[in-house]
């Protein structure tokens, strides 16, 4: 489970940071509210924590910018204001939960639980359908527009990676990092040449033996974003 940790307390964030550690959690951390928001748009994170009271950009403005873009990650929200007012303040803008100033570890840890337990509950989670793509995950099988895609294992994986995060550029860091990171004998060009091997599959079938412009796009110097095709439109009967 990888971690972004946001707040402007140093000494707190390296203690949380040392626990989250110890509870086996990758965490990535920022002291203000700008820096956290650029790593959040950049990174793939299974949790944010994210404090109220942040120096340039508040915490609540960050939450409901990164929601207004799509980002639907838990975010659970850390505060010394113990008001209604204020946590209503805090869900309304976007997060999921909210903690008050000074926890307890063990109540922070339960409701870090709920929250990833919570999204990995959902109903759906078993199907991911964007655009014309449909991904099984029980069966590990990826319908475009109905029709069977093979994968291999890593294609497939990477295909997952694309699905969960339509429209955000992903770092060739970051994908190796999910996908190989803990293969430490790997290349990290794999990232490039797996790539090329998923875009042949998916650009496959076109009407007429050609291929399909590419639903995975090079972001120069960066990464990749996947923009996926639409899903065609339903035949009358």
């Amino acid at each position: 489970m990888r971690v972004l940790l946001v707040d402007d307390e140093v000494s707190l964030v390296r203690a949380l940071s040392q626990l989250l550690r110890q509870q086996q959690y990758t965490v990535d951390a920022a002291h203000d509210g700008e820096a956290g928001l650029d790593m959040a748009r950049a990174g793939i994170y299974d949790l944010l924590l994210v404090d109220v009271m942040l120096p340039g950009l508040p915490g609540t403005d960050l939450v409901r910018t990164l929601r207004e873009e799509g980002d639907t990650t838990p975010i659970l929200m850390l505060t010394a204001r113990s008001s209604e007012r204020d946590k209503v303040l805090g869900l309304d803008s976007g997060a999921d939960d909210y903690v008050v100033k000074p926890f307890g570890t063990a109540e922070l840890l339960a409701r870090m639980r709920a929250l990833t337990r919570r999204v990995g509950d959902l109903a759906g989670v078993t199907t991911l359908c964007v655009g014309a793509y449909t991904l099984d995950l029980v069966q590990r099988a990826v319908l475009f527009d109905g029709t069977a895609v093979a994968l291999t294992h890593k294609e497939f994986q990477l295909m997952e990676l694309f699905m969960r995060h339509p429209g955000q550029v992903l770092a060739r860091p970051v994908i190796f990092d999910r996908i190989w990171g803990y293969e430490a004998d790997v290349d990290s060009n794999v990232v490039d040449a797996y790539v090329h091997f998923l875009r042949r599959k998916l650009e496959r079938g076109e009407p007429g033996g050609g291929r399909r412009p590419s639903d995975i796009q090079t972001v120069h110097g960066t990464g990749y974003v996947f923009r996926p095709t639409p899903a065609a439109p339903a035949r009358a009967r």
